[in-house]
């Protein structure tokens, strides 16, 4: 049995460029797939949130009462433990998933900026799904670069934000972002699922790509 980190956004609102509040949270596909798959698989999650606090799904991503129901039979996601205070060599895989929550909190955290960066080095399996890779941003090197220069990654493109209608409100673009970081960017047709994996380091593109980023971190793991 294996164990793995979920870190998960603790944010409920996405700050838009005009000041607005945007109402969000992680998104509901990209927890509960990729938690049923490892789960199944026989291995163990834990759910990690900036400050313990519980996570709250995106009511968007939550479109019926069964969906809600998965969701309350996470136990996990009532009982964060603190990002702050984890180890990821605690760990045997590391998981991100997304929902635009991730561009409030943990672009911009420095403790999961350190945490990516050792779990990245240590060579173990790292999944980062749809927005998760905002998370990447806040990583850096001793040099002050980004680990993940170089790497060929996907995430949340500019034509999918467009398509979602928030491209013209949103502070700043995932993708853009990661380009000017030095990554390698891979982007797929709009909402498909598309993974890419380079390394140790497995990314999806959206949330039709949590299934195969999971199935891609099982393999890697063994």
């Amino acid at each position: 049995m294996a164990t793995i980190l979920f870190v998960v956004t603790g944010a409920d609102v996405w700050t838009l460029n005009d000041g607005t509040a945007h109402p969000t949270g992680y998104w509901a596909e990209e927890v509960l797939v990729p938690y049923r798959a490892f789960t199944e698989a026989g291995h163990q999650v834990t759910v990690a949130t900036p400050g313990a606090v519980a996570p709250v799904a995106d009511r968007a991503s939550v479109p019926d009462e069964a969906t809600a129901e998965a969701i309350a039979a996470v136990a996990e996601l009532r009982r964060p433990v603190k990002l702050e205070d984890t180890d990821p060599a605690d760990y045997d895989a590391v998981f991100y998933p997304g929902g635009h929550g991730p561009m409030e909190d943990l672009a911009v955290s420095p403790e999961s900026g350190r945490l990516l960066t050792r779990a990245l080095a240590s060579g173990r399996p790292l999944g980062v799904v749809c927005h998760g890779p905002a998370a990447l941003l806040a990583a850096r090197t001793e040099d002050g670069g980004s680990p993940f220069a170089g790497y060929r990654i996907t995430a949340f493109t500019n034509d999918e934000e467009r398509q979602a209608g928030l491209a013209d409100k949103a502070p700043w673009l995932l993708q853009d972002r990661l380009v000017e970081l030095g990554v390698d960017f891979a982007a797929g047709e709009p909402w498909a699922p598309h993974v890419v994996v380079d390394r140790n380091l497995v990314t999806g593109q959206n949330p039709a790509s949590s299934a195969g980023a999971a199935e891609e971190l099982l393999r890697l793991l063994g």
